[in-house]
């Protein structure tokens, strides 16, 4: 999924403001999506999810509709870092098995990751979040992350 997808680039040239573009979340995909978001929602994705642009908008107009993770089976490398830096939990695991309409939790237990999905009755592990990005991800963010610490610190072992 191209970050031109998440948001077109189009909707990005009056604002970049995530309450505003959030109304037009994967409208190229399905004008009716936005719309349909949930507090507590995730995106279930598979390959590359996140490729092409590397603004960080498309995680910003993720988290601003309350999507607080996307699963899916890899991650552009950009998309991906972008996501631990505004707090945006990127699950990777395999997502061959879920359809639409699955109720699914997320559990970061430290550095390890699951999904369960309750509606096919399974538990899939994720790829581990470790050292600085579990960090940050556990701040909310890189900017909480800063404000705390004031610099980048490596985790302690």
């Amino acid at each position: 999924m191209n970050t031109d997808y998440i948001i077109t680039s189009t909707r990005k040239r009056d604002t970049i403001d995530g309450q505003v573009l959030k109304q037009w979340l994967l409208e190229t995909l399905d004008p009716a999506f936005a719309a349909s978001v949930r507090e507590g929602d995730m995106i279930v994705a598979g390959e590359n999810f996140g490729c092409g642009s590397a603004m960080e908008v498309a995680v910003t107009v993720i988290l601003a509709a309350g999507i607080k993770a996307v699963i899916a089976q890899s991650y552009s490398r950009t998309f991906y870092r972008n996501a631990i830096n505004n707090g945006l939990i990127p699950v990777q695991c395999d997502t061959s098995r879920f359809e639409e309409g699955d109720l699914l939790a997320v559990q970061l237990d430290g550095a390890a990751l699951s999904v369960a999905n309750y509606t096919k009755e399974l538990t899939l592990s994720g790829r581990p979040i470790s050292g600085v990005m579990l960090d940050i991800l556990e701040h909310g963010g890189l900017v909480p992350y800063i404000r705390e610490h004031r610099r980048l610190m490596p985790r302690e072992q």
